[in-house]
Protein backbone atom coordinates (compact mmCIF):
# COMPACT_ATOMS: atom_id res chain seq x y z
CA UNK A 1 0.00 0.00 0.00
CA UNK A 2 1.40 3.37 -0.99
CA UNK A 3 0.92 6.46 1.09
CA UNK A 4 1.16 10.09 0.04
CA UNK A 5 0.37 13.37 1.71
CA UNK A 6 -1.99 15.69 -0.09
CA UNK A 7 -0.24 18.33 -2.17
CA UNK A 8 -0.92 21.05 0.44
CA UNK A 9 0.33 18.91 3.32
CA UNK A 10 3.41 17.84 1.39
CA UNK A 11 4.23 21.49 0.72
CA UNK A 12 3.76 22.21 4.43
CA UNK A 13 6.01 19.23 5.32
CA UNK A 14 8.81 20.56 3.10
CA UNK A 15 8.43 24.01 4.69
CA UNK A 16 8.77 22.42 8.15
CA UNK A 17 11.78 20.38 7.12
CA UNK A 18 13.50 23.48 5.71
CA UNK A 19 13.42 25.14 9.15
CA UNK A 20 15.95 22.70 10.60
CA UNK A 21 19.58 21.85 9.84
CA UNK A 22 18.67 18.12 10.01
CA UNK A 23 15.50 16.76 8.41
CA UNK A 24 14.88 14.38 11.31
CA UNK A 25 14.11 17.35 13.59
CA UNK A 26 10.80 17.87 11.74
CA UNK A 27 9.58 14.33 12.45
CA UNK A 28 6.96 15.15 15.09
CA UNK A 29 5.40 17.85 12.95
CA UNK A 30 5.42 15.75 9.77
CA UNK A 31 3.82 12.85 11.64
CA UNK A 32 1.16 15.25 12.90
CA UNK A 33 0.39 16.23 9.29
CA UNK A 34 -0.04 12.54 8.45
CA UNK A 35 -2.37 12.01 11.37
CA UNK A 36 -4.40 15.12 10.54
CA UNK A 37 -4.93 13.72 7.06
CA UNK A 38 -5.58 10.06 7.88
CA UNK A 39 -6.66 10.03 11.52
CA UNK A 40 -3.88 7.55 12.29
CA UNK A 41 -0.37 6.60 11.17
CA UNK A 42 -0.10 3.39 9.16
CA UNK A 43 3.07 1.42 8.41
CA UNK A 44 2.92 2.75 4.86
CA UNK A 45 2.77 6.32 6.22
CA UNK A 46 5.73 5.61 8.51
CA UNK A 47 7.70 4.42 5.47
CA UNK A 48 6.75 7.58 3.60
CA UNK A 49 7.91 9.77 6.50
CA UNK A 50 11.14 7.77 6.78
CA UNK A 51 11.91 8.36 3.10
CA UNK A 52 10.97 12.02 3.33
CA UNK A 53 13.21 12.61 6.36
CA UNK A 54 15.99 10.25 5.24
CA UNK A 55 15.80 8.07 8.36
CA UNK A 56 14.91 4.42 8.86
CA UNK A 57 11.36 3.17 9.23
CA UNK A 58 12.42 1.90 12.67
CA UNK A 59 13.34 5.48 13.67
CA UNK A 60 9.85 6.65 12.73
CA UNK A 61 8.17 3.68 14.45
CA UNK A 62 10.12 4.44 17.64
CA UNK A 63 8.67 7.96 17.69
CA UNK A 64 5.12 6.91 16.78
CA UNK A 65 5.07 4.18 19.41
CA UNK A 66 6.54 6.42 22.13
CA UNK A 67 4.14 9.37 21.93
CA UNK A 68 0.53 8.75 22.91
CA UNK A 69 -0.63 11.58 20.65
CA UNK A 70 -0.07 9.36 17.61
CA UNK A 71 -2.61 6.69 16.73
CA UNK A 72 -1.27 3.45 15.29
CA UNK A 73 -4.69 2.20 14.28
CA UNK A 74 -7.88 3.84 13.04
CA UNK A 75 -9.93 5.39 15.81
CA UNK A 76 -13.35 6.98 16.17
CA UNK A 77 -14.14 10.45 14.86
CA UNK A 78 -14.17 11.91 18.40
CA UNK A 79 -11.11 10.81 20.36
CA UNK A 80 -11.91 11.04 24.06
CA UNK A 81 -8.78 11.09 26.20
CA UNK A 82 -9.14 11.02 29.96
CA UNK A 83 -6.20 11.92 32.15
CA UNK A 84 -5.23 9.01 34.37
CA UNK A 85 -2.44 10.70 36.32
CA UNK A 86 -2.33 10.72 40.12
CA UNK A 87 -3.64 14.28 40.49
CA UNK A 88 -6.62 13.64 38.23
CA UNK A 89 -7.32 10.30 39.88
CA UNK A 90 -7.40 12.00 43.27
CA UNK A 91 -9.99 14.40 41.85
CA UNK A 92 -12.21 11.74 40.25
CA UNK A 93 -10.68 10.49 37.02
CA UNK A 94 -11.56 6.88 37.92
CA UNK A 95 -15.21 7.85 38.16
CA UNK A 96 -14.99 9.67 34.84
CA UNK A 97 -13.40 6.75 33.00
CA UNK A 98 -16.04 4.37 34.29
CA UNK A 99 -18.86 6.78 33.50
CA UNK A 100 -17.76 7.35 29.89
CA UNK A 101 -17.17 3.61 29.40
CA UNK A 102 -20.74 2.94 30.54
CA UNK A 103 -22.22 5.78 28.45
CA UNK A 104 -20.49 4.65 25.26
CA UNK A 105 -20.56 0.90 25.88
CA UNK A 106 -16.84 0.53 25.16
CA UNK A 107 -13.68 -0.20 27.10
CA UNK A 108 -10.55 1.94 27.12
CA UNK A 109 -8.78 1.50 23.80
CA UNK A 110 -11.98 0.77 21.87
CA UNK A 111 -14.17 2.67 19.43
CA UNK A 112 -17.94 2.62 19.34
CA UNK A 113 -19.38 0.35 16.61
CA UNK A 114 -20.52 3.39 14.61
CA UNK A 115 -16.96 4.81 14.65
CA UNK A 116 -18.12 8.01 16.29
CA UNK A 117 -16.14 7.78 19.57
CA UNK A 118 -12.84 6.28 20.71
CA UNK A 119 -11.90 6.15 24.41
CA UNK A 120 -8.34 6.38 25.72
CA UNK A 121 -6.65 7.11 29.01
CA UNK A 122 -3.45 9.14 28.95
CA UNK A 123 -0.79 9.88 31.50
CA UNK A 124 -1.18 13.65 31.73
CA UNK A 125 -3.10 16.41 30.00
CA UNK A 126 -1.60 19.19 32.17
CA UNK A 127 -4.87 20.34 33.69
CA UNK A 128 -4.47 19.08 37.26
CA UNK A 129 -6.29 22.00 38.87
CA UNK A 130 -9.44 21.45 36.81
CA UNK A 131 -9.78 17.68 37.14
CA UNK A 132 -11.60 15.56 36.43
CA UNK A 133 -11.15 16.48 32.81
CA UNK A 134 -10.98 15.03 29.35
CA UNK A 135 -9.75 16.08 25.96
CA UNK A 136 -11.86 15.36 22.89
CA UNK A 137 -9.82 15.80 19.73
CA UNK A 138 -8.19 19.19 20.41
CA UNK A 139 -10.66 20.56 22.97
CA UNK A 140 -10.40 20.40 26.78
CA UNK A 141 -13.42 19.82 29.02
CA UNK A 142 -12.72 20.48 32.69
CA UNK A 143 -14.34 20.26 36.13
CA UNK A 144 -16.58 17.53 34.78
CA UNK A 145 -19.76 16.19 36.32
CA UNK A 146 -22.10 13.53 34.97
CA UNK A 147 -24.39 16.26 33.67
CA UNK A 148 -21.55 18.05 31.86
CA UNK A 149 -20.34 14.80 30.28
CA UNK A 150 -23.88 13.96 29.12
CA UNK A 151 -24.22 17.41 27.50
CA UNK A 152 -20.84 17.17 25.77
CA UNK A 153 -21.53 13.72 24.36
CA UNK A 154 -25.01 14.71 23.20
CA UNK A 155 -23.63 17.70 21.27
CA UNK A 156 -21.14 15.45 19.49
Amino acid sequence: MNFHLTKDRETKAHEMIARYPKKRAAMLMVLWLVQEQEGWISEAAMGYVANLLEVTAADVYDVVSFYTMYNRKPIGKHHIQICNNCCCRLRGADWLVNYVKQKLGVNVGESTPDGKFHLSTVECLASCGTAPMMQINNDYYENLTAEKVDGILEKL
